[in-house]
């Protein structure tokens, strides 16, 4: 029993990290749009940014495009629909922060990493 469990959360894993799952478009065709900062102030690199509308049971795949992370000190910037985003951001392997915030249309939300 405890093997079946610990498979489906490896292949759960494996689907969030290949991003072969949607829970979504980031920006729903005609709505207003606003943006998601994420800004890396940890020691090292963000490899895993998920995000979903507040509404969603589980915050979805990697938004990174494939092969990139954020370095330490750098930021990245997704464009998504106006609304409520419950946003994670992590390295595989050592935690993930996780925020919820609301986007303005024509505005922006920063999210500062730091662990």
């Amino acid at each position: 029993m405890k093997m079946s469990v610990k498979l489906a959360v490896i292949a759960m894993a494996g689907i969030i990290l290949t991003g072969c799952v949607s829970v979504g478009p980031l920006v729903r065709p005609g709505d207003p749009t606003g943006v998601i900062e994420i800004i890396n102030r940890a020691n090292g690199p963000i490899e895993i940014v998920t995000m979903s509308r507040c509404s969603a049971s589980w915050y979805g795949p990697n938004r990174l495009p494939r092969g990139m992370v954020i370095p330490a000190g750098r930021s990245y910037r997704f464009t998504v629909s106006a609304g409520c985003w419950d946003v994670a951001a992590g390295t595989v392997g050592m935690g993930s922060a996780t925020q919820r915030m609301q986007v303005r249309a024509g505005g922006g939300v920063r999210y500062t990493v730091t662990r």
